[in-house]
């Protein structure tokens, strides 16, 4: 029997993150530079010191196509990487399909999803640098697990602002970034003037990504043993992730296959850009004839929806502009149980390159990410995490279209992290009590009314 399951050695684990920076000018893409919150005016190294160590502020602004991992960063990774390439051959069966599906199985790491890629290179850079305490956001509980791991790792403290409506729907989330070691407090929460403010106006409010960025990044800014820690949107996030597509790209060529459609959720755009941003590069420099598609939830729909314009990453206004696709930073997402897809913005490379129409974006229904998370669990057994699942769904999509025509595809997605802590959300599906939303026409043109002024 054909083998379904594709794995490297360790010494096959990638000794460099890709930076697409340096390739994005032959695709005829300038990136828009990201101006001071303050004064309008491109940002320096110096002005995001007080945010980040300097290593990470260098890897953020380089334009070189390869940087290197360091040695301690990949000794942490060996504990789980390189991670596995599987052929969903069974998926395949039950879809009666004749597309050939492949998923890059990020579930395997010790917080259950792909941002420990990042987060043990950044706990790592701080550490080196001598800070003793980090603050970050969360929104499904991925990001700060995965933090408080690599937080652990390299003997540094950490405080997670966890977005409250998330605090509540995973509680074992919390668990684990607690028996980690962080802190762990739901946003908006009282510690933070930007916190106190929102909670002034809402008491109630379920908060959101974008306030719980600013409240980490006003606590960073506020204590000078401490920085913040973003696991998604920048350019040093996305690079770190690239060992996704960097490894699925050697096993891809051990399967013997090439890939017709890639494809991965997206929220900030983390675990989308490191899964494809290597393949995109060959797009652009080789002339690979890629479909690479980005799915959201119908409910925050950045892409599909949102204007192309700068705005600010967190509700306060704390952080730099970046020209990003945004549904306006005080943008407040309905509760759907995909936490870490819930953000008004995207990453300013990933928007660039579906402006140029170099990848596509679809927006999808929590019911029918859903109805996809289950059938792929019954024949595959991995339970997807519900952002993952978004992948899912659209995968099946391009496999019943295969069948429909008759097309011998090769379908590979990104499965980055696995449901374990969101069997409530599972349970909402299959009791019928899970609601779709399409977020409304008219809050977006609301939201996007509170863009700030730009002149350039």
């Amino acid at each position: 029997m054909e083998s379904r399951k594709f794995l490297l050695s360790e010494q096959d684990l990638p000794k460099q993150w890709y930076n697409i920076a340096a390739d994005l000018p032959a695709a005829g893409i300038e990136l828009p530079p990201p101006l001071h919150p303050a004064t309008g005016k491109p940002i320096g190294p110096e002005d995001l010191a007080p945010i980040f160590p300097m290593e990470i502020i260098l890897q953020e602004v380089s334009t070189e196509r390869w940087i290197d991992i360091p040695d301690p960063v990949r000794e942490v990774y060996s504990m789980w990487r390189p991670t596995p390439l599987i052929r969903a051959r069974r998926w395949e069966q039950a879809l009666d399909t004749p597309a050939h599906i492949y998923f890059k199985y990020e579930g395997v790491s010790p917080s259950g999803s792909h941002k420990p890629n990042t987060a043990v290179a950044q706990a790592f850079y701080n550490a080196q640098e001598g800070v003793r305490r980090l603050t970050t956001e969360t929104g499904a509980g991925q990001w700060g697990s995965a933090l408080a791991f690599a937080a652990q790792v390299f003997g540094l403290d950490l405080k997670v602002y966890m977005v409250k409506v998330s605090y509540h729907q995973k509680p074992y989330r919390r668990i684990l970034m607690q028996t980690y070691g962080a802190q762990v407090v739901p946003s908006p929460s009282p510690d933070t003037e930007a916190g106190r403010q929102v909670l002034a106006q809402d008491p109630n409010s379920p908060g959101s990504l974008g306030i719980a960025i600013s409240e980490a990044v006003e606590d960073a800014v506020t204590h000078p043993d401490t920085r913040y820690s973003l696991g998604s949107v920048l350019n040093h996030v996305l690079m770190h992730q690239t060992v996704i597509g960097l490894e699925a790209q050697k096993q891809m060529e051990l399967a013997g296959e090439e890939p017709d459609i890639l494809i991965g959720c997206v929220g900030g755009g983390s675990n989308f850009a490191g899964f494809t941003f290597p393949f995109v590069r060959d797009k652009i420099l080789h002339g690979k004839d890629y479909r690479i598609i980005a799915v959201e939830p119908t409910a925050a729909p950045t892409l599909t929806k949102g204007l192309y314009a700068y705005d600010f990453g967190d509700t306060a206004g704390l952080t730099p502009l970046i020209k990003m696709f945004t549904l306006g930073h005080t943008f407040m997402p309905p509760p759907i149980h995909a936490g870490g897809l819930r953000y008004h913005g995207m990453a300013a490379q990933v928007c660039a390159l579906y402006d140029k129409g170099l990848i596509e974006a679809q927006a999808v229904h929590q019911n029918a990410v859903f109805e996809a998370a289950v059938h792929f669990a019954r024949a595959e057994g991995i339970v997807p995490a519900p952002e993952s699942a978004h992948a899912v769904r659209v995968a099946m999509e391009q496999a019943l279209l295969a069948k429909k025509r008759g097309e011998k595809k090769v379908i590979v997605f990104n499965l980055s992290g696995h449901g374990h802590f969101d069997l409530a959300a599972y349970d909402a599906y299959l009791s019928g009590q899970l609601e779709d939303y399409e977020y409304p026409e008219e809050l977006i043109r609301e939201a996007l009314q509170h863009l700030p002024q730009v002149e350039m």
